[in-house]
């Protein structure tokens, strides 16, 4: 049994999900989201909830089951609250900024990088050393900080390059006389 879409994924205020067949639609205040879920599994909205369940008990069908939870959980989180990615540039004359969409990366390269948003996600620079990526889709938020971390990744032995925020870059020690 699957803990997770066992649990029914509450609408707030505001939000609403209506089901053909089975894709599922949900309207907030940041958007709309559409999701379409696999035939092993049934979709419901009953009084503000929406609950999923499995048709038989075959290993897809429970597979199946909590995925699909969480999918429309992240639906629901996305038209609500959306979804954020905070990047942090560390190394001597490393630095970030905007020009109007475009994202300006200063990396120790010969040229500064260019870098474009696609549709539906904004990306903001704060600060020099800081990368904010927001938008409704989780996937396509996380998809896009991986893309502007792939341009200078981390390095082991002084820690420099494009990380997220809060990760721990393991450091080497280096050469020993």
């Amino acid at each position: 049994m699957s803990r997770i879409g066992k649990k029914p994924v509450e609408l707030p205020s505001g939000v609403t999900a209506n089901i053909s067949g089975q894709t599922i639609e949900v309207k907030g205040p940041k958007g709309t989201r559409t999701f379409t879920a696999t035939d092993d599994v049934t979709l419901k909205v009953e009084d503000g909830k929406v609950t999923v369940t499995p048709r038989g008990l075959s290993k897809r069908a429970r597979q199946q089951w909590g995925m699909s939870r969480s999918m429309v959980a992240n639906l629901v989180t996305g038209v609500t609250t959306g979804f954020k990615r905070e990047l942090e540039i560390q190394g001597v004359g490393y630095r970030a900024s905007m020009q109007g969409k475009t994202l300006k990366l200063a990396l120790g390269y010969s040229h500064d990088v260019n870098f474009e948003a696609p549709e539906g996600v904004t990306v903001n620079a704060p600060k020099q050393t800081e990368i904010v990526v927001e938008g409704i889709d989780q996937q396509v938020v996380g998809q896009v900080a991986a893309n502007i971390r792939e341009w200078k990744k981390p390095e082991p032995y002084k820690g420099k390059g494009i990380r997220y925020k809060g990760e721990v870059v393991f450091r080497k020690e280096g050469k020993k006389k």
